[in-house]
């Protein structure tokens, strides 16, 4: 309780695939015992802001470890942190170079298709960078595609919805010039965003730790959560401001569609069997705003929906999420591999 430690953050053993301009791709190593799956890799992409070990939070409450124990072939791309070097990059940087560098990269390792996976923006990007693929007629090798936690319609999210009248109002000409200043969205004002809205757990949590000090799983995720929100990523300063200006304001891909790098993409041109999970209790990205991309991915051959508790965190990674969200892939996975 006082020194901390109760959980294990030893990562799982990977092996370095690529290190370049687009990112770094890992591929982990397949755990000794374990007979392979037999099936397409899984590529793991996280979002900015958040660290690549999102996806393997600790031991025991590891998505990465859950699916290498079950034989998958597991890879992940790493954006790695932002400085104001990098403050002109836009999301088209990440939905045509990074995903499908990453995509290809994979399948050419152990393909010949890849299982897309997705947690929060990197869900949009994913399905951004498959649309956008097969508008360019250079189709990813992409089997599947998940999107979890991936909020698509911005008026259903509570904490911004308020704001996206005022955002209209002022034009973000002022947070604009903010932005374009520091070239970036600092890494403690990510953390924060984060932790704010969930400021209600964010109070109770001594009390939480108080009554649960007989419960290590419950310290040792409290203690591993704390380790993630310590070491955010920041936004570079033109993804910020494309987020703020196409999807807080005008609230663009909640029709289907994002104008980005010079074309429009829509997300009807998505031609792969989809899963789409939400949290029931996610502030960041609620039910209906994740929903949503159910009713607008009309090219799919099949769009699956699951629900399952947790935040946006615990969606992905929580301890329920052994139990709810990793089955629910575990089976979209067997149906498709």
């Amino acid at each position: 309780m006082v020194r901390g430690g109760v959980a294990d953050l030893r990562r799982m053993p990977r092996d370095l695939i690529d290190d370049g301009l687009c990112g770094t791709l890992y591929r982990y190593r397949p755990v000794e015992g374990v007979a392979p799956a037999g099936g397409e890799p899984v590529l793991l992409v996280p979002p900015l802001g958040a660290p690549d070990f999102a996806y393997d939070l600790r031991r025991g409450c590891s998505l990465v470890e859950h699916l290498v124990t079950t034989g998958h072939p597991v890879y992940l791309v790493d954006h790695g942190p932002k400085s104001f070097a990098d403050r002109r990059l836009g999301m088209e940087h990440w939905v045509d170079d990074v995903v499908p560098w990453a995509t290809r990269l994979t399948a050419e390792d152990a393909g010949p298709d890849v299982h897309l996976v997705g947690w929060s923006l990197a869900g949009i990007f994913c399905s951004l960078a498959v649309a956008g693929a097969v508008i360019a007629a250079e189709p990813l090798p992409v089997r599947t595609l998940t999107m979890i936690g991936s909020p698509v319609d911005i008026s259903a999210v509570p904490f911004v919805a308020p704001l996206r009248p005022l955002a209209a109002v002022a034009g973000g000409r002022a947070l604009s010039s903010v932005y374009r200043a520091i070239g970036s969205f600092p890494a403690p004002v990510v953390s924060a965003a984060f932790q704010l809205s969930a400021v209600d757990r964010l109070v109770t949590k001594p009390l939480t730790v108080l009554s649960r000090l007989d419960n290590r799983d419950t310290l040792a995720q409290i203690e591993a959560v704390d380790h993630l929100m310590g070491n955010m990523h920041g936004y570079p300063g033109r993804v910020f401001g494309q987020i703020y200006h196409l999807m807080l304001r005008g609230n663009d891909l909640a029709d289907g569609k994002l104008a980005l790098g010079g074309r429009i993409i829509p997300l009807s041109a998505v031609d792969r069997p989809v899963l789409v999970v939400a949290g029931r209790s996610d502030v960041i990205a609620p039910l209906p705003a994740v929903q949503k991309v159910v009713g607008l991915l009309t090219g799919a051959p099949e769009v699956r929906f699951a629900t399952a508790p947790g935040g946006h965190l615990g969606v992905l990674t929580g301890r329920d999420a052994r139990t709810t969200t990793w089955c629910a892939l575990d089976a979209f996975l067997a149906d498709h591999g």
